[in-house]
């Protein structure tokens, strides 16, 4: 039960839990009693909402910054991410494999915003030997879910 609700969960983490028992075959009792379990393990993490702010008023910027550090001896990577994951806008943190050390994913509402944080924060930290940033310019699908769906044609082609 615990790998199909994980996986229902991480694809609509709103389902009503009447719902969910049903599709897991359990009563509601059992599926909200695996959900604190996983919720005090540690496994489920937290819960966010998918916005698409392409369709809003607010302007948005993600940067992927790669970041390229020297490891703390005794600590490796963890010191260093966690130093920048407590900015506040830092929004993920990854440890990666390839020329560069760790990826860092900032959302502010300019590019000036992001450089200004990788040029006056990040730069600036001890054990960082160097930083490349990276702007997204469309987002086709994320965290699974595809945005901005282009309807299809059904027409049918006639050709002269």
């Amino acid at each position: 039960m615990r790998d199909e609700l994980l996986s229902i969960l991480e694809k609509n983490s709103r389902i009503d839990f009447s719902q969910l028992a049903i599709m897991l075959g359990k009563s509601e009792s059992d599926v909200l009693g695996e959900i604190s379990k996983l919720e005090n393990d540690g496994i489920i993490c937290g819960y966010h909402t998918l916005i698409n702010w392409e369709k809003t008023s607010i302007e948005k910027v993600t940067g992927l910054i790669e970041v390229k550090v020297t490891p703390m001896r005794g600590k490796g990577f963890d010191n260093m991410a966690e130093r920048i994951y407590n900015y506040p806008e830092v929004k993920a943190v990854y440890l990666i494999s390839g020329g560069y050390d760790l990826l860092v994913i900032l959302e502010e509402k300019s590019l000036k915003e992001i450089a200004s944080f990788v040029s006056e924060k990040l730069s600036t930290l001890d054990n960082i030997l160097s930083t490349s940033t990276h702007f997204i310019l469309k987002k086709y699908k994320d965290h699974g879910t595809i945005i901005n769906k282009q309807e299809k044609d059904e027409r049918e082609v006639i050709t002269p």
